[in-house]
């Protein structure tokens, strides 16, 4: 009895932990490359992948895949944001940090339970997304000392940082339906709660909607809640292989009333939808290799993928935005079974740069330019119902040179981009 009340204070801590601590990061594009430690420790392959009930986050068919239990993680991600200047006299040249912010901790959790033969319940916490830049002691743009830690692009002299801070969290209650013993339906509702907060981009006021209004930058940290879904399906189309596919509908979110200057729509900002298709397939009796390939749609939410280089001032309906295109992931993970206790897992993902060079201007705030990840992890039986998983992701530097030539408005920066991120969850099967 006390070492199930300690199970459930365990989880019941962790849970909260999660709903307290949303995640920042930016690997494919501001997706993560793969939900969950296993996920992640195979390149993210997860949609016909199905191993814990992290995997529900990714499909929610794979609920009627795996064994009742639950998982608790916990992420250390670094990554590591350079913008070099290009074109100002005296600051021509110069390298940029934007890692005054420079650890973030990324949680995550899952539980689920068979209801009945047909039914399985059950839900998943995650961080979704997110981005941070933050540059120390900006100068007047765009005038200053060429010095290391003094640049921000837009700041104006009356904030001693700039950068912006995006923060977003999926809660996702889950029902597996079961078809037959082969096939399963699965539907999840995705309950989204992000944050935002941007400062020192003064310089840049005077093109918004809201211009003299106090709605642009340095008004703290603002809020926005949506509720979206997720459908999928997974079949075990033999012994050895199983195939996922789900799709995440674009969540509507609440406007940023304290950004609706920077925002389009008033301060909107959407969770993008995405389409994955994937499968997992047991090559010898003890290793497994799975794939997924993703489509990310960054070029249907206006706040990410209409241009800044558009007419319309900040902040009016379908204003600017960060100019990303759709992006499409490949991920390939290898798991091998060293003992009956020890797994090893390796994965690869890539995706191109959502960011190209006609949009580096804004994107300095957001150099979201990674393509290349490669991952390392293991599970390890502590015991027949519990585990230890681990992973370890570099994200491989990336740089896009601004395109000077660009008839609009030459793009005066390039953006560079590496990370690395450590990982360690606890999963328990009933």
């Amino acid at each position: 009895m006390q070492q199930l009340i300690f199970k459930k204070s365990l989880l019941a801590s962790s849970l909260s932990i999660i709903l307290m601590t949303p995640s920042v990061f930016a690997t494919n594009g501001l997706a993560p490359t793969g939900i969950g430690q296993e996920h992640k420790a195979m390149g993210g392959a997860a949609a016909g992948n199905p191993v814990n009930s992290m995997s529900m986050a990714t499909n929610p068919a794979s609920a009627s895949f795996i064994d009742d239990g639950w998982d608790v993680e916990l992420e250390l991600f670094k990554p590591n944001r350079t913008v070099m200047r290009k074109d100002f006299p005296g600051l021509a040249g110069a390298t940029f940090k934007g890692d005054e912010a420079s650890i973030f901790v990324i949680p995550g959790g899952g539980y689920k339970r068979q209801y009945n033969d047909k039914y399985a319940v059950g839900f998943s916490m995650y961080g979704n997304g997110g981005m941070n830049t933050e540059f120390k002691n900006s100068p007047v743009f765009p005038t200053g000392a060429p010095a290391p830690n003094h640049l921000a692009p837009f700041n104006a002299g009356t904030s001693s940082n700039s950068g912006v801070n995006l923060e977003q969290l999926f809660i996702s209650p889950t029902l597996g339906i079961k078809l037959n013993n082969r096939h399963s339906l699965g539907l999840s509702a995705n309950l989204v709660y992000q944050q935002f907060k941007a400062e020192g981009l003064q310089a840049l006021e005077g093109f918004s909607k809201e211009k003299g209004k106090d709605k642009f930058t340095d008004r703290g940290v603002d809020s926005a809640t949506g509720i979206g879904a997720t459908i999928g399906w997974m079949g075990k189309v033999s012994d050895t292989t199983t195939l996922g596919a789900s799709y995440r509908l674009k969540t509507k979110m609440s406007k940023f009333k304290k950004y609706s200057g920077l925002f389009p729509d008033g301060g909107r900002m959407d969770a993008p939808a995405t389409f994955t298709v994937g499968f997992s397939s047991k090559v010898t009796p003890k290793t497994t290799i799975a794939g997924d390939i993703q489509q990310i749609y960054y070029s249907k939410v206006a706040a990410i993928g209409n241009s800044a280089q558009t007419q319309l001032p900040f902040g009016s309906n379908d204003g600017p935005g960060f100019g990303w295109d759709d992006q499409t992931v490949v991920k390939v993970g290898i798991k091998h079974q060293m003992n009956p206790k020890l797994a090893l897992m390796a994965g690869y993902n890539h995706g191109d740069s959502p960011v190209d060079g006609d949009d580096t201007f804004f994107n300095s705030l957001t150099p979201a330019v990674v393509e290349d990840h490669l991952s390392l992890g293991f599970n390890y039986k502590l015991n027949k119902k519990a585990s230890i998983i681990g992973s370890y992701t570099h994200t491989f530097s990336n740089t896009v040179k601004g395109n000077m030539a660009n008839p609009v408005q030459p793009q005066p920066f390039d953006l560079k981009m590496n990370q690395d991120a450590v990982g360690i969850g606890y999963s328990v099967k009933f």
